[in-house]
């Protein structure tokens, strides 16, 4: 089945939805788009997303959703490592990222100006009502291809291997199993879905919702007051939010909460950031028993499932393992961690194919152990199989639901004349997880904290832009030579006391 889709007061018929899909499909075979090839998206919640979600099953391509805040270098890159054919863009974006499209890709402009495109540049909706239906050979369905890193400071391509013929349909009813526990999707459900697709949990979310749900509501953005009067609207029984999105809904005035009748709400699905645990009760108190966090990756898959009565219990726990999935706590020496004592996460989820990274088999090979995966994160299990994250993936920061890789903004930092060694890590922030800080030694006694932020703000997206610099006139460094991130983080802490106020990219 496929829901049928309401978009900012707009509404597709099940029929209309799969016909977009079926259209764009076949647009893309005539652009010259082969099975388990990729199309990349830079785009904002919208129908053309959703269509493009529906071609990745029909025309068995990848889709590479693009964060459309990234600046043109961010851009450029994915667009090149991920060898994508096409590019599906808002035609307000284009002009900033022009230069760094490759030659070779077909450019498919949402909302162009007549007479404003050039070469190999379409006007979306005009090119997709003169496309024929896909009518080639069935493919194999692909998912999305989500860019993720470590520290790095480059994002890798994650893409999961399509499955051997003769294990197509056990996974398939694997995978149904686990979305129906982590997320709540089951065949007819009524879905809403307010987070940016270009995550990869909404947008995974998403496509699992127009494969089984009845309705689907796509949100062009999250407004926690709109979130209520939707659910209302609609009799929403499942819904995917954020943390970010719970502290927003939280600040609601008593008089507008009361307004709205939320008894439809079954199941909320949240993953993709650490819910604080008072966050986490504060929703339970409101919504009722239907609060449920799941711990996990583009690489793994998903992992655990805390439900409402294990988040009473155990409210800084991520959950227990979601059917088959295995998880293993490993300390530095490679032998299995004792209860309750931290090491790196490593799991295996039988539900989902294995996975590689685009250009990058070094790390795909560096990720794994036998059958497991990790990707670097740092936690427990307690004596009743609880998983508990200390640390993700050590430097990363996870700001609002998305993940920041500090070596990228160190990068940059590091070409500002007057920057001699620098460091960016997160601290804990009451609304959006974490906040960004820097740390600069500096060669230059006239270099102030708003000429580091706005050379970054200039170059990456603006989330990635550091809420406050400090300045010091040597950093820490371990006896290998890395610096002592954690050695600046503690004494950033101890000056400052609780998390400190942010007011990053929003969503």
């Amino acid at each position: 089945m496929t829901a049928e889709l309401f978009f900012s007061g707009s509404r597709l018929s099940p029929d209309q939805v799969e016909q977009r899909g079926w259209q764009l499909s076949g647009g893309l075979a005539r652009l010259g788009v082969e099975e388990g090839e990729v199309i990349a998206l830079m785009l904002r919640n919208s129908v053309p997303f959703v269509d493009a979600i529906q071609a990745g099953q029909i025309a068995g391509c990848y889709y590479c959703p693009i964060n459309w805040h990234f600046k043109a270098d961010e851009v450029g890159y994915i667009l090149r490592d991920s060898g994508a054919k096409v590019l599906l863009i808002e035609a307000d974006l284009l002009d900033q990222v022009r230069e760094v499209i490759p030659a070779q890709v077909w450019v498919l402009a949402v909302g162009a100006e007549p007479g404003a495109l050039q070469g190999r540049e379409r006007d979306y909706q005009a090119w997709l009502a003169e496309q024929a239906a896909y009518d080639g050979p069935p493919r194999t369905p692909r998912m999305q291809m989500a860019y993720t890193s470590g520290t790095t400071g480059r994002p890798k391509g994650v893409k999961r291997l399509p499955p051997a013929p003769e294990e197509a349909e056990q996974l398939r009813q694997r995978m149904g199993r686990m979305v129906e526990k982590a997320w709540g999707i089951r065949p007819g459900v009524r879905a809403l879905v307010s987070a940016p697709l270009y995550h990869s949990a909404p947008g995974s979310f998403t496509q699992q919702a127009l494969q089984q749900a009845g309705t689907l509501v796509l949100m062009p953005r999250f407004d926690a007051e709109q979130t209520l009067e939707l659910i209302q609207r609609h009799r929403i029984d499942t819904v995917f939010l954020v943390p970010i999105m719970y502290v927003r809904l939280l600040r609601l005035p008593e008089a507008v909460r009361a307004r709205y009748d939320l008894s439809s709400v079954r199941f909320v699905a949240c993953t993709g950031a650490p819910c604080a645990p008072d966050v986490k009760q504060a929703m339970l108190d409101w919504w009722g028993p239907v609060i449920h966090e799941t711990y996990a990756s583009s690489e793994t898959g998903m992992i655990t499932i805390q439900d409402p009565a294990s988040a009473r219990l155990k409210p800084a726990s991520v959950g227990r393992p979601i059917g088959d999935a295995r998880i293993h706590i490993i300390d530095a020496d490679g032998n299995e961690c004792a209860t309750g004592e931290p090491g790196v996460i490593y799991v295996r989820q039988p539900a989902v194919t294995d996975f590689t990274y685009a250009n990058n088999p070094q790390a795909r090979a560096r990720a794994g152990r036998g059958d497991l995966v990790s990707v670097g994160d740092i936690g427990y299990l307690d004596e009743d199989g609880y998983l508990y994250v200390c640390d993700r993936s050590s430097d990363m920061v996870i700001s609002g639901g998305v993940n920041i890789y500090p070596a990228e903004i160190e990068h940059v930092l590091i070409g500002l004349p007057g920057v001699a060694d620098c460091a960016v890590f997160g601290v804990p922030d009451t609304e959006y997880g974490e906040a960004l800080v820097a740390v600069v030694a500096s060669t230059d006694p006239q270099l102030d904290a708003e000429a580091v932020r706005a050379h970054v703000r200039q170059r990456l997206a603006g989330y990635k832009t550091p809420k406050e610099v400090r300045f010091i006139e040597q950093l820490p460094r371990d006896d290998n030579g890395k610096v002592a991130k954690r050695k600046l983080k503690d004494s950033y802490l101890a000056a400052s006391g609780a998390g400190m106020p942010a007011d990053g990219q929003g969503i």
